[in-house]
């Protein structure tokens, strides 16, 4: 084997190790690892990409003559440490097993010759000419520098694997402060990750460093785009918890909030003028699938709503066009054309589908945007030309299970660069001129590479480099919130048997698992290429009833034994199905659809009630635009959501009536054990409270306020269920996003 790496220090993708203090640092944070776990990972980085075979880490760690139970202890080390890096065995990043062999370290490591970056040595790293901390194992020129720099092209590379859609949730989310990233880590494992693909990669300039952006998280159908003026880029920043419209100088990289008229309470971009002067937004806070259309000087000044219009995106028509001017947007299926004061609009063209991020190339002669399918939940690229109007696809083959989007053309009209997301990554791609096919990859890691923008002149790009981690909590009598550690810490969303002897969960990446109360027997349910979203318990306890999907699938119920096997699915439908929960004698299942923030779909959503037995289905009266129901352990009550989530409803089983519960909003319903109380998350409230109300009296208890929590960093909360003592668990996220540009000349 060749000579180990001689050096103490070294960083891969986000993180950085010191192996004379033992520490492993993520982004400047310190990540918890034990000390026998920290000797294997330190054998396997001082040879990356060799195999460190477990003769070889036994003799390392224990020696040849002592006598442990060497394979149990080295398979813990080693989840021990792919727990401490996010990575998993079955689709490694990381360390890579290889069977009755050893273990391969698969990432690109970089060696660092100055002082950590972590937050007790951040003073003494020296600057680097733009104010940032940089080793010298990263490349850091001048702004001056950066624009002549040579830059090869990249070539061409075969599809992507297949995709898993990471943008689904059933709420809006809320952002808050975001952590700052360590600059000069994440330059040095961009610059080393690149490698892999053989090529020599562009050069990437950091413009902002707090870490403030807000990335396009949330739900399927909410993408938000930035655009430039050419001295600015408008784009969603985190200021004060609260999720805000700011101008960033491309020069200095200095955020300043826009003061936006009180109309459009939670501005949401969707382009700017041609000349630079106007912005068009929306509001994202509104859970409707159309929302009014706003523009609002840059400079500041009064709103102007563009008519009747209700879209879900909408641009500018091109400077070059007849239409100039005038707006495009999308309703529905199909885009329209109308002019500022919203005079009738005149239908320009139907799409397969719902479009958004629509952009016209610089010629004005062809249009791509994205159209996202909410019942196979993937997004596609298409394109029509201004001439015939007939929309087209591109990329035909490129992803198996197709999650691109959000293209933009560069200003020299050259290139087209859009965003692709595999095994649960993303990265920017480019596509030569006017060509659909042989795109090129621009971005390799480690950052999620995001929400690119044109430059108003020549082929300069801006896009967002985010990074999130999460925790999980419960919420105590106080209010306050407890870190959950153990086997439930990777946990979202959580549901206890009615004896609370067993639990089940689902991870991140959409896995099913379930264990005893005390973590012994844990098992996972379901395999890799399965997304489960929610599930639960039937009332013995021996059954799961789980919103699940395959790659490329609709949401649909399904049943699964307690100790696992084959997936057993309730409807053959091709529509989306959701938040099974079970009757009290297990014999039937109260379920609903999707709302709007999941993918706008066709065909009624109302609630219904699948008996198992001769699977049969009926409709619960009165039902119409709600969902989520969850039936309560006693049987006398379903509780419901309206669509917008700012109704909270109860159905009484005995007199078929429905009522209105005392609350703004409501997500995730969980009833408590006794069937006494409802637990919600008022997710559309700024102060994100979690609420008891009891039943069926009705008076409402704030539990804890999710944004007042004290939690570090928090930019997102899940409520994720109860304990077996009805404790709200709840999830929260942190997103560190960025601005990065680059020149593709």
């Amino acid at each position: 084997m060749p000579a180990p790496i001689a050096s103490s220090r070294l960083s891969f993708g986000l993180y950085e190790v010191d192996l004379q203090t033992g520490e492993l640092w993520k982004a400047g944070f310190r990540v918890k690892l034990q000390s026998q776990p920290f000797k294997v990972l330190a054998a396997l980085l001082e040879h990356p990409g060799q195999v460190v075979t477990r003769e070889e880490l036994q003799l390392r760690l224990w020696g040849k003559d002592t006598i442990v139970d060497f394979d149990h202890s080295l398979g813990t080390a080693v989840n021990k440490i792919r727990e401490a890096l996010g990575d998993s065995a079955e689709n490694p990043r990381f360390i890579e097993t290889l069977a009755r062999r050893g273990y391969r370290f698969i990432a690109p490591v970089t060696v660092i010759d100055i002082e950590p970056l972590h937050p007790a040595h951040v003073a003494s790293a020296p600057p680097s000419s733009n104010g940032s901390t940089a080793s010298s194992s990263t490349s850091v020129t001048s702004a001056e520098e950066e624009q002549t720099a040579s830059e090869a092209p990249a070539t061409a590379v075969q599809p992507v694997p297949e995709a898993s859609a990471s943008f689904l949730s059933t709420r809006q989310l809320r952002y808050g402060a975001a952590a700052t990233a360590a600059v000069a880590i994440a330059a040095a494992a961009f610059y080393a990750g690149s490698l892999r693909s053989g090529t020599s990669p562009p050069h990437i300039t950091q413009i902002t460093h707090n870490g403030h952006l807000a990335p396009n998280v949330g739900d399927s159908e909410g993408f938000s785009p930035n655009a430039t003026d050419g001295v600015h880029l408008y784009a969603t920043t985190i200021e004060g918890g609260r999720a805000v419209l700011s101008a960033i100088s491309l020069t200095e990289g200095v955020v300043t909030p826009l003061n936006v008229p009180s109309e459009v309470s939670g501005p949401a971009l969707g382009d700017i003028s041609p000349d630079g002067s106007r912005l068009l937004l929306r509001d994202h806070l509104s859970p409707e699938s159309e929302q009014p259309l706003w523009v609002v000087p840059t400079l500041g000044g009064s709103a102007l709503r563009v008519g009747n219009v209700l879209a879900h995106d909408a641009t500018w028509m091109p400077a070059t066009s007849k239409e100039s001017g005038s707006i495009l947007y999308a309703s529905g299926n199909n885009l329209y054309l109308t002019s500022l004061t919203g005079n009738t609009p005149q239908p320009y063209a139907t799409l397969p589908g719902r479009a958004f991020w629509l952009r016209w190339s610089p010629g004005g002669d062809l249009l791509r945007f994205t159209v996202v399918d909410p019942i196979a939940h993937t997004s596609t690229l298409w394109q029509l030309s201004s001439s015939d109007r007939n929309p087209q696809p591109i990329l035909r083959g490129f992803n198996p299970s197709p999650a691109e989007c959000c293209g933009v053309w560069t200003a020299d009209g050259k290139s087209f660069v859009f965003q692709s997301t595999s095994n649960n990554h993303t990265d920017l791609w480019q596509l030569r001129g006017h060509a659909a096919s042989s795109p090129t990859r621009l971005t390799d890691g480690p950052l999620q590479y995001e929400s690119p923008t044109a430059a108003r002149t020549g082929s300069r790009i801006y896009f967002l480099g985010t990074d999130a981690r999460s925790e999980l909590y419960t919420v105590l009598a106080s209010g306050q919130l407890r870190p959950i550690e153990g086997f439930l810490a990777t946990a979202v969303r959580v549901d206890y048997s009615r004896d609370g002897r067993w639990v089940a969960w689902t991870d991140d990446a959409g896995r099913l698992w379930r264990a005893r109360s005390d973590g012994s027997e844990l098992l996972q349910l379901t395999p890799e290429n399965f997304s489960v979203f929610l599930a639960h318990w039937s009332p013995d306890g021996s059954r799961l009833a789980l919103m699940g999907r395959g790659t490329g699938e609709s949401w649909r119920l399904y049943l699964l034994s307690a100790n696992g096997g084959s997936l057993e699915p309730l409807l053959r439908e091709s529509r989306n199905a959701a938040d099974p929960s079970w009757s009290p004698n297990g014999k039937s299942l109260a379920f609903g659809r999707v709302n709007d923030l999941l993918g706008k779909e066709s065909g009624a959503r109302n609630l219904q009630i699948l008996h198992l037995g001769g699977n049969q289905v009926e409709p619960i009266p009165g039902s119409e635009g709600l969902f989520s129901p969850r039936w309560s352990p006693d049987g006398k009550y379903i509780a419901a959501l309206s669509l917008d989530q700012r109704e909270v409803r109860l159905y009484s089983v005995a007199t078929h009536t429905w009522s209105k519960l005392p609350v703004a909003s409501g997500a995730d319903p969980v009833w408590s054990a006794d069937s006494l109380s409802l637990f919600v998350h008022a997710s559309l409230d700024p102060e994100q409270p979690i609420l008891r109300i009891s039943i069926p009296d009705g008076h409402v208890e704030a539990i804890t306020r999710l944004a007042n929590s004290g939690v570090k960093d928090a930019v997102d909360f899940i409520f994720g269920g109860l304990t077996r003592d009805n404790q709200p668990i709840v999830r929260s996220r942190v997103f560190t996003g960025n601005v990065y540009s680059l020149d593709l000349k």
